[in-house]
């Protein structure tokens, strides 16, 4: 007997409602007993630090909104369980034949979904004057001339002795003026 494979596929929700969609999709996999033809369910999300008004937290946010990703064999019998859920839309792919993902798509975003150190959203903008809240140039306003969401980080043009002095900063550092 030969194997048929087990592929990734897209699932298009309402957005907004992909995890009731994960959630209730796994519920129908195990009512109608269908563990043999639907493996996994997964929303795609990844951590994000997010700077606000001085504080720092961490937050998931959804890195495809409008869809989930399902592994499974495709059948007649998995195919009508999954389109027959409540709050999808349909399968991503060409007319009624579902296109799975390749690895290379798949591992790409397991990565970023297990990114063990969260990219930073910083709240800040290029040009944007800020004062510096913290550190040796505590006092002082300057520019935002650059923002490294990977460290946290934004350079900031501090004005001293007549002449712009770039100065790297954590963004907790600054406040907006």
């Amino acid at each position: 007997m030969t194997e048929v494979q087990k592929y990734w596929y897209v699932i298009h929700t309402y957005s907004g409602y992909e995890d009731q969609v994960a959630e209730a999709l796994k519920q129908r996999i195990d009512s109608l007993d269908m563990k043999d033809k639907i493996f996994d369910v997964i929303v795609p999300k990844e951590k994000q630090i997010e700077i606000k008004n001085g504080r720092r937290r961490t937050v998931e946010r959804k890195i495809f909104p409008g869809y989930i990703m399902v592994q499974m064999l495709v059948t007649e019998d998995s195919w009508f369980v999954v389109r027959n859920t409540p709050n999808v839309t349909g399968f991503v792919g060409t007319s009624t034949t579902p296109s799975p993902l390749s690895e290379e798509e798949v591992k790409s975003i397991q990565r970023r979904m297990g990114i063990d150190e969260p990219l930073y959203s910083i709240d800040f903008k290029i040009g944007e004057t800020v004062n510096i809240t913290d550190g040796p140039f505590k006092g002082f306003d300057g520019q935002v001339n650059e923002i490294d969401e990977q460290k946290g980080k934004i350079k900031v043009l501090v004005s001293m002795f007549g002449r712009e002095t770039p100065v790297e900063l954590d963004s907790l550092q600054v406040k907006k003026i």
